[in-house]
């Protein structure tokens, strides 16, 4: 069932206190690299371990500190992405409310493996609570000898800003979030130069995600080997699992990666709420295609998924049941993808626009003949034409749901209704 370790202690309200985290081992990590490793051996064992990027990408964190040019002299950053906007996503703040110690350690260890003496804990603009509680851990490890100047006597300094943005999709894009924290407009930048070359104020930077960064004191105290030993061969290691929608039991879990999607639907879920019938599951958040019930089975890792038409991506998995127009779902996504659009690409820009148009045409019982075909046609020109993945966000959803229920889009269109009666749908 579940396998709790970066969760292990959220629910005791006393972890949020620095006491309380050392009393559980905390900051014997950090006192471990700092005395007895250098930079060059942390960063192997990261990447031994296999932990790969939590934000959605999947990419090894390891590897990637590994890209930070050895003889570059322009100072070095380390981010932490802690702007949670992916709908469906709330696992990132739950280790911020309640254990937000395992960050700032995992952050303090990451900067150190990174020669960065500057860090930054970005966190969304509507995450307020989350933002007061990484300032309180963030203040009582600069009292207890953890951030600062000569850290536990071993010379190395490291200072930490709790950054708070104004609450942007966008800004969960490294690059964009880099942006925002030079005061810019949050818009992404092109790429080469990547972050880890030319990131903030031009300077080599690494932005991992909450979650990754929180795995790296369990890393360091149990080695890579422990680490890589869960899991699957390729996906290493546990994942937190945001499970939203109609189950009996929403919350986050954290589960080895590998789990079938089936255990954490029924067994941890409960099962479908009120006993309606499984229509469909979003499985990594909003952005993600869509899984049909007999998918259900999947396993939960990057390769798997991938393999059944959709991603693990952010670890939201959205169950939608019988009850539910897939029409309706398709504009409610598109609302919130045109208006968080950062403008920047014209595809992404206008196209969004158009989309949520032409589906809240059809979800208004005014669609017409030709309406599914332009719409297709629109998501062809967005998917792949942006700086940034938004654009491709955006229509990956709409794409699966006219394929997967293309006749749910059909009747809407004929009959000037939705086939599904029930709250959820067009009346």
């Amino acid at each position: 069932m579940e396998k709790k370790i970066l969760t292990k202690y959220v629910d005791d309200p006393n972890q949020i206190n620095i006491d309380t985290y050392l009393s559980h081992g905390g900051y014997k990590a950090l006192e471990k690299v700092l005395k007895e490793m250098k930079p060059p051996e942390v960063i192997e064992e990261v990447k031994k371990s296999g932990v790969r990027g939590r934000g959605g990408a999947g990419f090894p964190a390891g590897v990637k500190w590994g890209f930070i040019p050895k003889d570059n002299p322009k100072p070095r950053y380390l981010v932490c992405n802690g702007d949670e906007s992916e709908p469906g996503t709330c696992k990132d703040r739950v280790l911020m409310e309640s254990d937000p110690h395992s960050v700032v350690e995992g952050m303090a260890i990451s900067s150190y493996a990174i020669g960065s003496h500057l860090a930054f804990i970005y966190n969304r603009g509507e995450f307020a609570y989350p933002a007061r509680m990484m300032e309180k851990a963030v203040e009582e490890a600069y009292e207890k000898g953890y951030l600062g100047k000569n850290i536990l006597g071993t010379g190395y300094d490291l200072d930490m800003i709790v950054h708070t943005g104004g609450g942007a999709y966008i800004c969960g894009e490294e690059s964009s979030q880099l942006n925002s924290i030079e005061g810019e407009r949050g818009m992404s930048r092109m790429r080469p130069p990547f972050p880890a070359v030319a990131g903030l104020y031009a300077c080599p930077t690494i932005v991992n995600n909450v979650e990754t960064l929180a795995a790296v004191p369990f890393i360091i105290n149990n080695g890579g080997d422990w680490y890589a030993s869960m899991g699957t061969e390729k996906s290493n290691g546990t994942k937190l699992f945001s499970l939203s929608g109609h189950v009996k039991n929403p919350g986050n879990y954290e589960l080895e990666l590998g789990t079938p999607l089936s255990v954490l639907i029924n067994d941890l879920g409960g099962g479908m709420l009120d006993g309606h019938k499984l229509k469909a599951i979003i499985p990594g958040g909003s952005s993600t295609p869509m899984l049909l019930p007999d998918q259900i089975d999947v396993k939960l890792d990057y390769e798997s998924l991938v393999e059944a038409g959709s991603m693990l991506g952010s670890g939201a998995v959205i169950v939608i049941d019988e009850r539910t127009c897939m029409v309706w779902v398709a504009e409610r996504l598109i609302h919130f993808y045109r208006h968080e659009s950062c403008g920047k690409c014209t595809p992404c820009r206008d196209g969004t626009g158009w989309l949520e148009q032409l589906i809240s045409r059809i979800e208004r019982g005014e669609g017409k003949p030709g309406d599914i075909e332009k719409i297709e046609s629109l998501c062809g020109n967005i998917m792949g034409r942006t700086v940034c993945p938004l654009g491709d966000a955006a229509v990956m959803p709409i794409q699966s749901s006219i394929k997967l229920f293309r006749d749910e889009w059909e009747y809407h269109i004929q009959n000037k209704k939705c086939m599904v009666k029930s709250e959820f749908a067009f009346k």
